[in-house]
């Protein structure tokens, strides 16, 4: 049997990369810099694995931003509007590559960046492919070929991954009518053999092509187009083992389609659909061998190594040890890197900290497996099987985790917890004259920006070298002057700023019973934005209200109405690591009731508009459509509990971005939110296509500029993307404000991006006045 590595995680156990990658972009160091930065992470990666013993160790996992962007850079997928930047004094490839992800904005060029989505049901995000009729394909970046000849330098051979040509164009977006990107395959495909001529010239043996739309809902279409792209490749390299990875789901009705492929190997998902294994071991062609995804590359929990065991030897009966290969469900890029940098009691106890494994413990899970199959076993894999059992054991009977009253209370939830007392049509009017707001009412998401000093500030009170009083002071100084600011340029909804919170779950974790936190703990969100995930690891509950003081603090302060800001249910549950000992279903209702009483307490201290973003609830949604609706029923019904509990005159705001609504537009309307935010501008409005279709009922805040990107737009831009926007949703149901939170950005950039924005904001109501009396 043989071990491999789908992926490993690219941002470097202390973060070296974002860092590296923030100061080139700052102009602090140069590209070598950077480029030596980097080479010291996939180093450092490489390494690590071999050490741990993998068979097969992956290369072209490392990216600087996002790998489906690598992808268009390799294969000169990249659109027009990038082609000046080349052109442009001291630019260079990576320049370009950067432009395409955040943006270019420089002398006489204004170029925004790429649409940016979530890569599947995960909370990575993934530059999205532009396509055109007849576009033609040319090896244009190198990159896959030097990263295997980087390591075969180092010593290590690797078995380079690549998106699969077919997940490549699916990823992608039609920027034309008339045609279907999958038809461009024909003209894809050379430059795949281009570069698998390359590595099996330089030596490669293994090849591994990442198709997930394998477990999706294929069209026709789609299946031809796999069927074609692997019986092409065989035919072009016989001698090439590739191996074809599919995960998040099960193969289900595609699994023959797979089976059939003239490839060498098959990696399966066995940690989100392990009932798959006895149809494909039955199935299974005799020259094909099966890779078992048994460690969850998605989740921190310590794998069951005797259950993982068991699996194994039901495979190695029916197919034998040499077509077997074990590895983790999918890349472990979605996991932090090292669990070993946790040596903070106060946040990670060393009772939960028994229970975790991250990328590095993960690896060598992968290799105990290998060891635990052969007669004798090694001292240390006996000792990691001892844990496993010790920690699974454990869990069960945990009194850290298991708490009656949550239960008992999740259990009782009825009805009448999911309704407002009365519908939007009768709350739209009471809630108008309540707040009498302008027209076009100008908002922003929530967040601002989190200098250097508000961050010093943070770790210096938790070191201990700020009171919590000086701590406060300042704080409550900077949130002062962000009212005053908003006040200034004539904001209508004002923000406090959050500059108390880490990041929007953790924050709202930290004072809830049933987490649990790192101090390394971090993940790739998108490019250099890593987050770090809380771990809910027992019964969810709220001791004490967690974010009514600043509210009220920054409300006392102005006229004006302040929103009160939380996270919503779906979305902690979605960007935590989520106890799997108990459906998420009933995570998310223990969630959702804290939320509730934190609701109810804002609207007791007087605060007006309260916002529980959800970004997160459309990228839960399950990969195959069958299986969407009972998600639907318990996520929005989180939502509903935690929004329900006020009166008609408190508007309830809502937060999603990055979302295709189409297929679920009915399912957000049943939120029932007053107000709903959303990501607009990347997509030029396109989204807001299914709100019109759907003739939804309630406020719309399309958003007119997008704060992923660091150029800054001008009131003429966003006037035309409201035109659009007022082109199919009624004028009274929309209001002005950005993509999402500011939080990222600098102040600089924010300050003019708002001005401009309020500016546009007075556009549109001089205009509308204009219309009213004519």
């Amino acid at each position: 049997m043989q071990t491999h590595i789908l992926g490993y995680p690219r941002i470097g156990s202390h973060r070296e990369l974002k860092k590296a990658c923030e100061q080139y972009w700052a102009g602090k160091i140069s590209k070598n810099d950077l480029l030596k930065a980097a080479h010291e992470v996939k180093k450092h990666n490489w390494q690590l694995q071999k050490d741990a013993g993998i068979d097969l160790i992956p290369s072209n996992d490392f990216s600087f931003y996002d790998h489906v962007l690598d992808m268009a850079l390799t294969v000169n997928a990249i659109p027009k509007r990038y082609h000046e930047v080349l052109f442009e004094k001291g630019n260079t490839e990576l320049d370009l590559y950067f432009a395409m992800a955040r943006g270019y904005q420089k002398d006489t060029l204004d170029i925004t960046a790429m649409e940016m989505t979530k890569w599947f049901d995960t909370n990575y995000h993934y530059i999205v492919p532009e396509f055109y009729p007849n576009q033609e394909f040319k090896l244009f970046s190198t990159k896959i070929v030097d990263e295997f000849k980087e390591a075969k330098h180092l010593g290590i051979s690797t078995k380079p991954v690549l998106v699969g040509p077919v997940s490549f164009l699916l990823l992608g977006k039609e920027k034309a009518s008339g045609f279907h990107r999958v038809a461009l395959l024909e003209k894809l495909l050379p430059v795949y053999l281009d570069i698998l001529g390359q590595l099996e010239e330089l030596g490669a043996t293994w090849v591994q092509f990442d198709e997930p739309f394998l477990a999706l809902d294929l069209s026709a279409a789609e299946k031809m187009a796999l069927n074609n792209t692997y019986s092409t490749i065989k035919k072009h390299f016989p001698k090439l083992k590739i191996l074809v990875a599919t995960y998040f789901e099960g193969l289900k009705d595609n699994l023959k389609l797979a089976l059939k492929l003239p490839i060498c190997a098959l990696h399966i998902d066995l940690v989100h659909n392990p009932e798959q294994l006895t149809e494909v071991l039955e199935h299974a062609p005799e020259e094909l061998s099966i890779s078992l995804g048994l460690v969850d590359g998605r989740n921190i929990w310590k794998n069951d190594l005797e259950s993982s065991l068991a699996i194994i030897k039901k495979a190695e009966k029916i197919v034998g040890p040499d077509r077997i290969l074990i590895a983790p469900s999918c890349s472990l890029l979605h996991v932090p890197c090292d669990l070993d940098l946790e040596n903070d009691v106060k946040s990670l106890a060393a009772e939960v900290k028994g229970w975790l494994a991250f990328a590095k413990q993960k690896v060598r899970e992968v290799t105990a497996l290998q060891d635990l199959t052969n007669e004798t076993l090694q001292a240390t894999t006996i000792a990691l099987l001892e844990d496993s059992k010790t920690a699974t054991a454990s869990r069960k009977t945990a009194k850290t985790i298991h708490n009656s009253k949550v239960k008992e209370r999740a259990k009782a939830i009825a009805t009448s917890h999911t309704q407002r007392k009365n519908a939007f049509e009768i709350r739209k009017d009471i809630q108008r004259k309540n707040l009498g707001l302008p027209a076009y009412p100008t908002t922003t998401i929530g967040s601002f920006p989190q200098t250097k000093e508000v961050r010093a500030w943070r770790a210096q009170f938790k070191k201990g070298d700020l009171s919590i009083t000086e701590y406060e002071r300042l704080l409550q100084t900077e949130t002062e002057k962000t009212i005053r600011w908003q006040e200034e340029i004539d904001l209508d909804v004002l923000v406090h700023g959050e500059f108390e919170r880490n990041d929007m779950v953790e924050y709202f974790g930290e004072r809830l019973n049933g987490f649990a936190f790192t101090k390394f703990g971090w993940v790739q969100s998108y490019g250099s934005r890593c987050v770090k995930p809380p771990i809910i690891y027992g019964d969810i509950e709220r001791p004490e209200a967690m974010t009514v003081a600043w509210s009220t603090y920054a409300q006392s302060l102005t006229h004006k109405v302040v929103k009160g800001m939380l996270t919503g249910p779906v979305t902690i549950l979605q960007w935590s690591f989520v106890r799997n000992d108990q459906p998420r279903a009933v995570t998310c209702k223990q969630i959702a009731l804290a939320i509730r009483d934190e609701v109810t307490d804002l609207e007791k201290a007087g605060i007006k508009i309260i916002q529980i973003d959800e970004p997160a609830l459309r990228e839960g949604l399950p990969l195959r459509k069958a299986d969407w609706e009972h998600y639907l029923e318990w996520a929005i019904s989180a939502f509903r509990i935690s929004a329900s509990g006020v009166n008609d005159a408190t508007q309830i705001h809502t937060h999603m971005c990055y979302s295709e609504f189409n297929d679920i537009i009915q399912h957000i309307a049943a939120m029932d939110a007053d107000v709903i935010t959303i990501e607009c501008s990347r997509s030029q409005m396109e989204l807001l296509d299914a709100f019109a279709k759907f003739n939804y009922p309630n406020e719309i805040g399309p958003g007119v500029y997008d704060i992923h990107s660091p150029r800054v737009p001008n009131k003429k831009e966003m006037v035309a993307l409201l035109e659009k926007a007022k082109a199919v949703i009624p004028e009274d149901q929309l209001w002005i404000n950005p993509d999402c939170g500011l939080k990222t950005r600098h102040w600089e950039e924010t300050k003019a991006a708002l001005t401009e924005m309020v500016s546009a904001a007075k556009n549109m109501r001089a205009a509308l006045s204009k219309k009213a009396v004519i």
